[in-house]
């Protein structure tokens, strides 16, 4: 395999595809008991209507989502969705996604291992 088709493998291996499909990694931050790995919405809107024209204006605030432990540390996922003008009318837009189990802050196959596995999900401190 080449560089490129290892980290995408690796990447698709460690992080749910939803975010690796939209986001791009930009920090890792590696302490010794958690791994907080910082990710950014890729440059296009996918929900643009016809005959609009979209302008990038920074992003949203970063949404911090738990994940599977990675060699016995805690990972937190920190995502940030971009942020765009629509030029045609002015008014501010973003993608959306459904990157959580509903009402958590853990990814839905890490809510879904810990709910088999506790029968319900443990309070996440958040």
């Amino acid at each position: 395999m080449e560089t490129q088709e290892l980290y995408e493998f690796l990447l698709g291996s460690l992080f749910p595809k939803e975010i690796t499909d939209h986001f791009k990694i930009v920090h890792i931050e590696s302490q010794p008991e958690i791994l907080v790995v910082h990710f950014e919405e890729k440059d296009e809107f996918h929900e643009a209507e016809e005959g609009h024209e979209y302008e990038r204006n920074g992003f949203y605030e970063p949404s911090r989502i738990n994940d599977f432990p990675i060699r016995d540390r805690k990972v937190t996922l920190v995502v940030k969705r971009r942020r765009w003008i629509d030029r045609t009318t002015g008014k501010s837009d973003g993608n959306r996604y459904d990157l959580t189990a509903e009402g958590t802050r853990h990814t839905k196959e890490f809510a879904a291992f810990l709910k088999g596995i506790f029968g319900q999900l443990p309070d996440s401190g958040s």
